[in-house]
């Protein structure tokens, strides 16, 4: 079918007939950021394809929003979603191309049919629920939801259209005095503050939405956008004609207060209590109960060092990057499918998904063959040498803090801040101001000096005297990425691709040059591993070069091609181990183990997918976790998944590993060790989300592992460490 006219002259009067190699056959309909066609692709299978309207093409802060909304699309991944399938937002007409979904808008649905039944409005709820849960759970904030962006499909309701969505971390910002979204389905928040909304904004609009479906009229209605924007800041909502059972519940999804909405998992749960049919609680276990309350030791009170453990510390003689250079998966840059630049980073994530309360221990039990044996005999907690748990707040105000473990100390950044702690007691042992940086990310150490990990929009560098804090030396050059870490040396890229290796002792520059295949290399390492490694996806995401550089003298060591879309996840014993990408939504299938030395590769493949994978190896294991909850152990000699931990926490830090337990931090602030051999969550500390609760980090920080204690840190702007060798007594 030739494509669709528009009525009238213009620059869209001849719409047009393809959109990359997809033909358009039909328009659907048109919004305020393009037209939606029905396409289909050369195999025949039906598309949805949004083109942008040609005025909009030529503005660059459009086209700005126009690849966020691509973004935010491709990392939402689930049943009451409409997949990305491809896109295009440098094209001369940007586009974008999902599933078609059959099925009315729930807009036109209620024109035609008027109100629905009250069963229908709690299926329609609870399928509105989860697809917030997936979106929100990988940091995206929809800001749209009204029902003519949810479509109602044989299986569910679908919700559609993340023009106007953004992730909490993105550097698009609403304009002053410019109100962005449709005022009968907004929260108060977006009138009042829309710089500051959240994932709570959103089930705000699930409330209205389930009023227009159980009455044909919003909360607050009237023919005035004005009065109605006035109606929801300061009115109650008309809930007239609302099933009297779900009433309470969308009552608390119009609250004021953003902390006063439910989240979606508590959506789910209570609709069960509402219909019992439909199952949407989720197992949780409590807390394991301990001897006693939970002590925290105050700063300034001694304490006994207890007995070292055989794991060497991070940032110890030989290992001046620590456990990895940076942060484990954030900053590592490839190039997708489409041939633009990613950057992977931990999405941030809001009030609506950091409520969870409790970790769910749901683990196939199967023994690993680990390095480290249990311990035997006595009990930790009786022991002279345990360590007292200790809570520090060097930097009251001033956001989540960012920390590695380096020389014996906790070194931590936080907005315009580095500081260092004492890993014994929590004590401040010094504090400086750093320029202030975009992104917040942990320090790292190279040649003795502790270097923000960070670098200001001027390019300049500066690293601190490890004893005392006061800068050791000052470096001006053009904007770089962040450093990485790696044998006493900066890694850094600038912005033509170039990598510079700088002396972190000295500051002195010691060599520069491209690395073939690498058009902007981000560079990782790893603890015992001398060696830094980049990898880049070709432009069509079929295979990966990887390269090997000694970070002393930028020399490659080894490069290699590998098939399929990778991404670094750990070395070990000489080898490299990766993660099997797919390249659209980024989950990992399988995880690769490649051996520079005779050239081969060991593909195990996961049972099933994990989302935007994280992880760490130890020995022939490598341990996982993914959006949505997943946390897998993976024996890569057995070749098989030796267990895995389905979680109701949708978004971890990256694991650390001491042989023992696997740690991970939570967006509540909560640390949780889960068994190494067996996957059974052993202990979790209490959250610690502060006063500002809607606001986490995009960047959760891995917990720190130190002669038997892990420290982390969390959303209250608190430092904390505890003892290792008994979880079950945090």
């Amino acid at each position: 079918m030739a494509p669709q006219q528009n009525a009238g002259a213009g620059a869209e009067a001849e719409l047009p007939e393809y959109a990359g190699h997809y033909r358009l056959e039909e328009r659907l309909g048109s919004g305020g950021m393009g037209v939606v066609h029905l396409a289909r692709s050369t195999s025949g299978m039906q598309l949805a394809v949004k083109v942008v309207h040609a005025e909009f093409a030529k503005d660059p802060e459009f086209r700005g929003r126009f690849r966020q909304e691509v973004g935010a699309a491709r990392k939402v991944s689930g049943a009451f979603t409409a997949p990305v399938v491809d896109a295009d937002p440098e094209a001369e007409r940007p586009w974008m191309a999902t599933l078609f979904i059959p099925g009315p808008t729930l807009s036109d649905h209620v024109k035609r049919n008027g109100p629905m039944e009250p069963a229908q409005l709690r299926r329609l709820m609870a399928g509105l629920a989860e697809a917030l849960r997936d979106i929100h759970r990988v940091g995206v904030v929809h800001r749209d939801l009204k029902p003519s962006n949810v479509l109602l499909a044989e299986d569910g309701p679908k919700v559609i259209d993340f023009g106007i969505s953004r992730p909490k971390d993105s550097e698009l910002r609403t304009e002053t005095g410019k109100l962005i979204g449709t005022p009968p389905f907004m929260a108060p928040e977006q009138f009042r503050r829309p710089r500051e909304v959240g994932p709570a904004a959103d089930i705000f609009a699930l409330g209205s939405v389930l009023v227009h479906a159980a009455t044909g009229r919003g909360p607050f209605d009237s023919d005035s956008p004005y009065v109605v924007a006035y109606q929801v800041v300061h009115d109650e909502p008309d809930l007239t004609g609302l099933p009297s059972n779900l009433a309470p519940l969308v009552l608390r999804c119009l609250a004021k207060e953003p902390e006063d909405r439910p989240t979606p998992d508590e959506l789910m749960r209570e609709l069960r209590s509402v219909a019992a049919s439909y199952d949407t609680q989720a197992f949780i276990p409590a807390q394991r109960a301990t001897d006693g309350p939970h002590k925290s030791k105050s700063p300034a009170e001694p304490e006994s060092e207890p007995e070292p453990e055989s794991e060497p510390e991070p940032g110890a003689a030989g290992s001046d990057a620590g456990a990895r250079s940076g942060r484990p998966g954030a900053g590592k840059k490839s190039e997708g499918p489409s041939g633009g630049t990613r950057r992977r980073r931990l999405p941030a994530l809001g009030a609506g998904v950091v409520g969870l309360a409790a970790l769910a221990a749901l683990a196939s039990v199967q023994l690993l063959g680990g390095d480290e044996p249990a311990p035997k005999g006595g009990d930790a907690r009786t022991t002279p040498a345990a360590f007292e748990a200790w809570t520090a707040t060097p930097a009251p105000g001033k956001g989540m803090p960012q920390c590695a473990y380096g020389a014996g100390k906790v070194l931590c950044a936080q907005s315009g801040l580095v500081f260092a702690l004492d890993p014994g007691n929590g004590r401040l042992l010094w504090r400086h101001p750093v320029a202030p940086s975009p992104v917040s990310a942990a320090p790292v150490v190279a040649g003795g000096l502790v270097h923000p990990a960070s670098v200001p929009a001027d390019g300049r560098l500066e690293a601190f005297d490890l004893a005392t804090g006061t800068s050791a030396w000052r470096r001006n050059g053009p904007a770089y990425s962040e450093p990485s870490a790696a044998g006493g040396m900066l890694l850094l890229t600038g912005a033509d691709g170039t990598v510079t290796g700088v002396d972190g002792a000295s500051g002195e520059k010691r060599w520069s040059r491209s690395l073939p295949g690498h058009q902007e290399p981000y560079f990782v390492s790893f603890a015992r591993d001398p060696l830094a490694y980049t990898a880049t996806a070709s432009a069509d995401g079929s295979s990966t070069r990887v390269t090997a550089v000694d970070p002393a003298t930028g020399e490659v060591r080894w490069d290699a091609r590998l098939e399929g879309t990778l991404e670094l996840a750990g070395t070990s014993d000489g080898s490299v181990f990766l993660f099997s990408v797919n390249g659209i939504y980024s989950d990992t299938r399988a995880l690769i183990r490649y051996s520079p030395a005779d050239r081969t590769s060991q593909r195990v493949p996961l049972p099933r997918p994990v989302q935007q994978a994280r992880g760490t190896v130890r020995g022939d294991v490598v341990y996982v976790v993914g959006d949505g909850g997943s946390l897998v152990a993976v024996d890569m000699k057995a070749r098989k998944q030796v267990w895995s931990l389905e979680t109701s926490v949708v978004r971890t830090s990256s694991p650390a590993v001491d042989g023992r337990h696997v740690y991970v931090s939570a967006p509540d602030g909560r640390l949780l060790a889960v068994d190494a051999r067996s996957g059974r969550l052993v202990g979790q500390t209490p959250p610690r989300l502060g006063a500002d609760s809607d606001r986490v980090a995009a960047n959760l920080p891995e917990p720190l592992l130190a002669g038997g204690r892990v420290y982390s840190a969390a959303p209250d702007g608190t430092v904390f460490g505890v003892d290792a060798r008994d979880p079950s007594r945090w």
